[in-house]
């Protein structure tokens, strides 16, 4: 199959839940053989790389601003994509997902397949303008492509409610890359299991807020030792007034680790090594730090939202969303019962092993793209006997 991605900012991935999506799930697509390329924008993945793991990169412009990046890409997707005669085109996220009606309406023989993962306007990031036009985007990835995928049971059930559509589950994979001997993380001065790591792009939805107030908290009253860090792993995403907000709010705390972006071998060594990992999030799709932390083995410290609570199950510590005491009582107990979270962490790591997979979610895509054309491809001919007759 001829195989196309549109809405990711690019590969191989620096940052991004998306782009960490269709990189794995487009590299063992072209591993088995399938002619598969990815749209990426020129501020994301370098100009000079045109394939990466037998992956074709094509390169188009954008305008690179917070509101106008990725509609400005996609829509460039888009009209090239009409010519180039792929199979399949499959968009991602609601944003982009706006414009799939373009391959719907100029190239209907091409399969159109959309993937729902966030509800992204309920990101705090975005204006009321910007909110409604993914509520829009919502709509439109669950009533213009051939096939819509959520990424949850969760959007699905949304999905059903909302639209009256019924997309196909398919579950994100977690990414485990166990390399390098554990040296690195001595470059923020830190030690194995003596920090809780969060990694996720630092925007406000993410209440990384509440788990730096909850931390301090418990280091005040000494009921986390003074010796125990925090590190958050991540940037701004045109975001730099909360990052700046963060910064303020965690003083001049040398216990409180700001490492920016991190990926591969570095970003590796701090799951390693890390004591548990928390989510403090106010709003997910599903998310891919969480998986991850959880597939190196890591215990999740997560709020209770539903997107938190479908994957972590029973096998992490639950507290309740915006609530920095709860959260703060969860980091404590954790502390003082290092055993139990062992244990928690083991569990995820079999959780995650069993049913989040990249090569299942490969497959399935593929699976998928299959049926597709072949419902495209007998409802040509049923329309073909139909002229006849």
């Amino acid at each position: 199959m001829k195989i196309a991605f549109i809405g990711q900012k690019g590969i191989p991935v620096s940052s991004g839940g998306v782009e960490r999506r269709v990189q794995e799930v487009a590299t063992r697509m072209a591993k088995m053989g399938h002619e598969v390329f990815v749209y990426a924008r020129n501020d994301y993945t370098p100009e000079k790389l045109s394939e990466y793991q037998g992956v074709k990169i094509i390169h188009l412009p954008s305008i690179a601003t917070k509101h106008l990046g990725t509609i400005t890409h996609t829509f460039l997707a888009s009209v090239h994509a009409i010519f180039k005669r792929y199979d399949i085109v499959h968009y991602q996220a609601p944003g982009p997902s706006s414009l799939c009606w373009i391959i719907k309406i100029f190239s209907p023989s091409t399969g159109l397949v959309a993937t729902f993962n966030s509800r992204d306007e309920k990101h705090q990031k975005w204006g009321k303008v910007a909110q409604a036009y993914l509520k829009f985007g919502e709509f439109v990835i669950n009533k213009v492509p051939d096939k819509t995928i959520a990424v949850s049971t969760f959007l699905r059930e949304y999905s059903k409610r909302n639209f009256g559509n019924n997309p196909v589950v398919i579950r994100n994979g977690s990414a485990v890359n166990l390399i390098g001997k554990g040296n690195e993380i001595k470059k923020w001065d830190l030690k194995k299991d003596n920090y809780f790591l969060s990694v996720s792009r630092l925007v406000k939805h993410k209440g990384i807020h509440y788990l730096i107030e909850a931390f301090k908290n418990a280091q005040r009253t000494g009921e986390i030792p003074e010796n125990f860090k925090l590190v958050i792993v991540g940037d701004s995403a045109h975001t730099d007034d909360y990052v700046s907000y963060l910064k303020k709010i965690s003083g001049r705390d040398k216990n409180i680790i700001f490492t920016g972006s991190q990926w591969g071998e570095d970003l590796s060594q701090l799951f390693t090594n890390a004591f548990a990992f928390v989510q403090p999030s106010e709003a997910e799709g599903l998310s891919n730090a969480l998986l991850e932390a959880m597939g190196y083995g890591l215990a999740p410290i997560s709020s209770d939202i539903p997107e938190n609570t479908i994957v972590v199950g029973q096998n992490g510590l639950i507290f309740e969303n915006k609530n920095i005491k709860d959260l703060e009582n969860n980091l404590v107990f954790a502390v003082k019962n290092p055993e139990c979270i062992k244990r928690l962490g083991r569990e995820a790591k079999s959780n995650v092993e069993r049913n989040y997979n990249w090569d299942e979610n490969a497959l399935e895509t593929l699976q998928l793209y299959g049926e597709l054309l072949m419902e495209k491809h007998q409802n040509f001919l049923g329309f073909q006997q139909r002229k006849l007759s």
